[in-house]
């Protein structure tokens, strides 16, 4: 007996070909700055956070900590930021954006203010907004 179930009739589906395509276009979009769409997370969150630790900080920015210290390393070499010993804990480090790490996060922020912009022009302000409520509370939920 065949199912009645494809894979696109699963909202896992939906979600990871959703996540698919935009991390594509935002990959594009940020290509022009030399910078991959996980350290455009990462610099977006030290723009107003510095304590979070290595393991807090790979956490909010979805990557598995050895691969957030692999982007890292190479965002320090880059000069996009600098590792500062922890205020709290000196056996820790925090990430301190550079100057350059400043000025490429508002170059990047308007590109994907650009992105976001296109997404609520091709499916609307209202849907656009609801549809980032729902993501936001898919992403709270406890699945495990």
């Amino acid at each position: 007996m065949q199912s009645k179930y494809t894979v696109q009739s699963y909202i896992s589906y939906s979600l990871a070909t959703a996540h698919r395509k935009i991390h594509t276009s935002l990959t594009r979009r940020l290509k022009e700055f030399g910078v991959q769409v996980e350290a455009w997370r990462i610099m977006e969150i030290l723009e107003t956070e510095t304590d979070f630790t290595m393991g807090d900080l790979a956490e909010v920015v979805l990557m598995n900590p050895p691969t957030l210290t692999k982007l890292v390393d190479r965002m320090v070499s880059d000069g996009i930021v600098h590792r500062r010993i922890a205020n709290r804990d000196h056996r820790q480090v925090n990430l301190v954006l550079t100057e350059l790490g400043l000025k490429r996060i508002h170059q990047i922020r308007e590109q994907v203010q650009i992105e976001d912009d296109e997404i609520f022009r091709r499916i609307g302000s209202e849907k656009a907004k609801m549809l980032h409520t729902i993501l936001t509370e898919i992403g709270d939920l406890d699945l495990q």
